[in-house]
């Protein structure tokens, strides 16, 4: 038996109520219930749900030409180590003198945990990895990066926060919620719906804190 000592859903709640990027109504998840019990014998719903909406995966296509796809996705990529890093105070965006002053292990997925997890409404104002954070975090050879806004740079013309991972096949995860979880590491499970030829994926993200036993 695993020895779980804690369990931390971080992913967001999928309804037609949800927060969506820059509140546009094309990103609303809209859920039909088509079978019910007064016309049949069993509840059936579908939904229409854009591959960033709420907590997702970005894949390399999502910027780059040509660029891997879901399908082509390891799961032991996504069922990794993990550290949480506490941002709370940053302002704006992310930069690499905010990330210096943490401990950040190399082969690690990194989660920016920021104001962003305290806020329900979009806010135009979030937290953000700056390009010199994203490029730090290159450098210190990390697998994957994970943030609490839905997405990881704000209005950059050139994409270069996005672009500093998905060229390096570091893993983009937003979306996230991060209120919960404390400034250390875990076990990340943040695997991906597996869909042929796309971009991005929503995800079930969760923090396993595992049992170390009496010290």
């Amino acid at each position: 038996m695993i020895p779980i000592d804690k369990i931390i859903d971080i992913s967001m709640e999928i309804s037609e109520e949800m927060t969506v990027y820059k509140n546009r109504e094309e990103n609303r998840p809209k859920i039909e219930v088509t079978r019910n019990f007064k016309n049949s014998d069993a509840f059936e719903t579908t939904m229409t749900l854009g591959m960033h909406t709420g907590t997702h995966l970005d894949r390399p296509l999502h910027i780059i030409e040509d660029g891997d796809t879901m399908d082509s996705l390891s799961l032991e990529r996504v069922v990794v180590p993990c550290q949480v890093l506490d941002l709370t105070k940053v302002q704006g965006g992310i930069t690499k003198e905010d990330l210096a002053k943490k401990r950040i292990p190399k082969g690690h997925f990194i989660l920016l945990k920021t104001r962003n997890s305290f806020e329900e409404d979009f806010n135009f104002s979030f937290v953000y990895l700056a390009a010199s954070g994203a490029n730090y975090l290159k450098d210190q050879g990390v697998i994957g990066v994970g943030i609490d806004a839905l997405g990881i740079e704000r209005d950059q013309p050139d994409k270069s926060t996005h672009k500093a991972l998905l060229e390096n096949d570091i893993m983009i995860l937003e979306g996230l919620r991060l209120k919960e979880a404390e400034e250390e590491e875990y076990l990340l499970i943040a695997a991906p719906l597996k869909i042929k030829g796309a971009e991005a994926a929503p995800v079930r993200a969760m923090l396993v804190k595992l049992w170390k036993g009496e010290s």
